[in-house]
């Protein structure tokens, strides 16, 4: 049982692997972030849009 405890403590390959975790988790966070302080500026950006384009088609 020694043994096997020495060999689990020392084994590192997990390490990298929750680091990736943690980065993504940090990314996801960040783009969370991002999405909730630009949805409102997206949203009307798409409507000038679509609204521009609507009219640009009933002008012609």
């Amino acid at each position: 049982m020694r043994k096997f405890l020495k060999l689990f403590v020392r084994d590192e390959r997990g390490v990298s692997a929750m680091e990736y975790a943690v980065l993504a988790g940090i990314v996801v966070v960040a783009l969370g972030a991002m999405a909730a302080t630009f949805s409102t500026n997206v949203g009307l950006m798409f409507t000038n849009l679509f609204s521009r384009v609507t009219t640009a088609q009933n002008a012609s």
